[in-house]
């Protein structure tokens, strides 16, 4: 497989995490680290132990609040060794056979424009949006496209752009090169089918599933207020030992895909799909446990998650969001990281406040909430970070 499997993680926490992976034999200590984009660094791991790699125990041990995933990072991270810069960069020196074979020159800029990470979906790359895009690029036929897939091991290819605004949160994904867009990605023993033109997928968003895989729902009834494919409806099946499962989604092809899903992974017969505007849901007084999982903000659900928990006995909310911190202040040096864990403190507190008041609504009681925890998933964007807040919500 080509490619350099890499752990990416942020940089305020780079170094005990390559000390930890030190310890344990999976640090490539032939490469270098890279600094990446989104204030990142990918930490090269040993290809040997990749398999055993745990991230959600890995996280654990080294930072509470520390995200990190795997992604596989292609030439740009040089060898500790004098071998040359560009030896063992398969893909560069296939394209610049193949541009010198048409009349054009190889130039730093177009060694820039090659993607640097990517995620892997069995056979099928897809490449991000900061890749092959200078007009060279477009000029060429789609010859160009086999050789990139070819120069990166894979049968088929594609490349992201963003999300679309159909409501759907579909993926913008153009196929580049290969007979079709279905793909199948194995995490944590669970099988998601999906196709990538059509679903979202976000491999960010592993730390977060491995949770809840962890938590103990036997005996629960959940209901997944945005499930798409499944991201976190199958935890909840598969490794939480759910009852049943009330699985939510409007998006057409994320519900086919759900459906294969569940079929595959043997838990058809525990879940209950509802395709349309869970807003419009005709359940009430059922759930122990709500997840909110849509970012960059769930509160639009947050009225159906009150009336769904059970009134005698309440349950637990699981909500998302996109938090933005302030910038620290050098001036009265409030570290970033202190920045951000006041902001984290004070949206998970002013939420509870607001879902507090829309439970009084519901049932004419005021309820007690309890903000059993606040979980770190990933940073987002620069001062913006994806965020749980694990609220308890019990009846007086």
């Amino acid at each position: 497989m080509d490619g350099v499997p890499c752990l990416r993680v942020s940089q305020c926490h780079a170094q005990q995490f390559r000390r930890c992976l030190q310890s344990k034999g999976a640090l490539d200590l032939s490469l270098c680290l890279l600094k990446d984009s989104d204030e990142t660094v990918l930490l090269p791991i040993s290809a040997s132990c990749l398999p055993q790699l745990d991230l959600r125990s890995l996280r654990a041990t080294v930072v509470s609040d520390g995200a990190c995933e795997v992604v596989w990072s292609q030439s740009h991270l040089q060898s500790k060794t004098k071998r040359g810069r560009t030896s063992g960069n398969k893909l560069e020196k296939i394209l610049q056979e193949v541009l010198e074979s048409h009349g054009e020159g190889w130039t730093e800029e177009l060694r820039g424009d090659l993607p640097r990470s990517f995620q892997r979906h069995g056979d099928l790359l897809l490449l991000g949006d900061n890749c092959f895009s200078l007009p060279l690029w477009k000029k060429m036929d789609q010859q160009i496209w086999s050789v990139v897939a070819r120069g990166l091991g894979a049968k088929r290819l594609a490349k992201t752009s963003r999300i679309s605004t159909d409501g759907f949160r579909s993926p913008v994904v153009t196929m580049l090169f290969g007979e079709h867009s279905w793909v199948k990605h194995v995490d944590n023993r669970i099988s998601y089918e999906f196709d990538v033109t059509r679903c979202m997928f976000s491999a960010g968003n592993i730390t977060e599933k491995l949770r809840v895989a962890g938590f103990d729902c036997r005996g629960e009834t959940v209901v997944d207020l945005y499930a798409g494919i499944g991201y976190f409806t199958l935890p909840y099946l598969v490794h939480a030992g759910a009852s049943h499962v009330h699985a939510c989604e409007w998006n057409p092809d994320a519900v086919q895909a759900l459906q294969n899903n569940l079929e595959a992974n043997g838990v058809s017969d525990r879940c209950t799909v509802h395709h349309g505007d869970n807003r419009q849901l005709q359940l009430c007084d059922i759930a122990d446990r709500v997840n909110l999982g849509l970012i960059p903000s769930s509160e639009d659900g947050w009225p159906v998650a009150c009336r769904l928990l059970r009134r005698t006995t309440g349950g637990v909310l699981h909500i998302h969001q996109n938090v933005t911190s302030a910038i620290g202040d050098a001036t009265h040096r409030t570290s970033g990281k202190k920045a951000a864990g006041e902001a984290w403190q004070a949206w998970a507190d002013d939420t509870a406040d607001r879902i507090a008041s829309l439970l009084e609504d519901t049932t004419g009681a005021r309820w007690i909430t309890n903000n059993r925890h606040i979980e770190h998933v990933k940073s987002y964007a620069p001062h913006v970070h994806h965020m749980v807040l694990d609220l308890e919500c019990r009846p007086p």
